[in-house]
């Protein structure tokens, strides 16, 4: 089964990029969404042979989250089922029979850090949420979880120590959930990468000098390693200032 999970910063604009390609392209199982920037009746954008799911942010033109998939799931959950956290349109979790798979579009910490003690509340109650589902089944989450984990997954790791999303908190807060039971499947494949990158600042010609973060990922349980065939970063795919990136995986 091939999954694939793109930030799109912005449905409506990314579909005049050439985004109904893009999809069709891929002919994933599932193709999940962040940062949809969408309301309900905002846009029609239906694919033959695929089911989907939307969970739209209260805010308009912000966050959201959507998947495509053709395997209908037997349930369909919205959130963390916590008020504070459920606002924003930032998760959707898929069950079926022998496991879950959820999008996900972590809160940014913001400059100078000023949503950082609410980036790690949320940290702390997702990876609660995804351990209690990992005692019933295992789990694929993906998504734009806005961390660069390591320094091999940002160009400038000096110059960026105390930035939002290079923080020494958020990223032992990716630690914890790894500790949790999950691996990050690129880099169980490729653990001394570099290079490779899955957002660029719109300045200074990131993308076009490959300056960027590693900040979207496919973490796993860790009984699914052995099932995992490929994580694959797909830089060459434009339309958003984020590429999308992949797994195959036997289920």
């Amino acid at each position: 089964m091939k999954f694939v999970s793109w930030n799109v910063n912005g449905l409506r604009a990314v579909r005049e990029k050439g985004f109904e390609d893009i999809f069709k392209n891929f002919d994933a199982d599932a193709f999940c969404l962040q940062e949809i920037k969408l309301q309900e009746n905002q846009i029609e954008l239906h694919f033959d042979g695929y089911y989907e799911y939307w969970n739209y942010a209260n805010k308009k033109g912000y966050s959201g989250t959507a998947i495509y998939t053709k395997h209908k799931p037997i349930d369909v959950h919205y959130g963390l089922g916590i008020e504070e956290h459920d606002m924003e349109g930032r998760l959707i979790t898929l069950e079926y029979e022998n496991y879950y798979i959820a999008t996900v579009y972590t809160p940014n910490a913001q400059p100078e850090l000023a949503r950082l003690a609410y980036r790690q509340k949320w940290e702390e109650d997702f990876r609660e949420y995804f351990k209690k589902l990992d005692e019933k089944k295992p789990v694929i989450i993906c998504g734009d979880m806005n961390v660069a984990h390591q320094e091999i997954d940002l160009k400038n790791p000096k110059n960026n120590r105390k930035n939002p999303g290079f923080s020494d908190e958020e990223r032992e807060k990716f630690t914890l959930l790894l500790n949790a039971g999950f691996i990050d499947t690129f880099r169980y494949f490729y653990p001394d990468k570099t290079d490779e990158y899955s957002w660029w600042s719109y300045r200074f010609n990131a993308r076009k000098n490959n300056a960027g973060w590693r900040i979207d990922y496919f973490c796993v349980s860790d009984r699914l390693k052995e099932k995992l065939k490929s994580a694959s970063i797909h830089q060459d795919v434009m339309g958003s200032d984020h590429c999308p990136v992949s797994i195959e995986i036997e289920l």
